[in-house]
């Protein structure tokens, strides 16, 4: 017996997920990657445009990004908007590319940006509970308006506990991985 409050909870779950990828990989990690630059919005004749939909972002090298506007006249906002995105880049113009020289990350630094990733993905697991017991509220909801027996309430709080927790470990696995990725040398 698959309820529809089970299959809602994994849809909902698995876009905690996919935002949480998405937010460890804004976390940049010593080596350029063109990710990194996805969160900057470009005031575009007075209109906040994302960069991706201005110039073209590539990483021709592992500490090097180099942004290619399709728009010349574009290329000094975007500059302006990456230094204040505060991403703790230096982007350099050269007239026709914007640069960007990803520093190498100092240990100190390497651990603040662990931290960063943990509270990313604690945060994660705050909303993936939160998602159970939403979940576990409306199964009870169901058992008082008679549509549960206790025996199906108990087995779909179960299930959902299994679904919870299955989706935890993902979160632990992405943020191990993340964490080998930060502090490689």
């Amino acid at each position: 017996m698959r309820l529809e409050v089970h299959k809602s909870l994994e849809e909902k779950m698995k876009k905690t997920i996919s935002v949480l990828k998405e937010e460890l990989g804004v976390i940049r990690a010593g080596r350029a990657n063109p990710g990194m630059l996805d969160r900057v919005v470009v005031d575009y004749y007075g209109a906040p445009t994302p960069l991706k939909q201005l110039a073209t972002v590539s990483a021709p090298e592992p500490r090097c990004l180099v942004i290619q506007p399709w728009d010349m006249s574009a290329l000094s906002s975007i500059e302006k908007a990456i230094q204040l995105a505060d991403l703790g880049f230096n982007p350099t113009n050269d007239g026709k590319v914007i640069r960007i020289v990803i520093p190498q990350l100092t240990e100190e630094r390497r651990k603040e940006l662990f931290k960063l990733a943990s509270k990313t993905a604690e945060n994660s697991k705050v909303a993936l509970r939160n998602e159970r017991r939403d979940a576990n509220d409306k199964l009870k909801k169901m058992q008082k308006d008679g549509e549960l027996t206790e025996d199906d309430l108990k087995k779909a709080q179960d299930e959902v506990q299994k679904i919870t927790d299955s989706y935890i470990k993902i979160v632990d696995e992405l943020l191990e991985k993340k964490e080998k990725e930060i502090m490689e040398v």
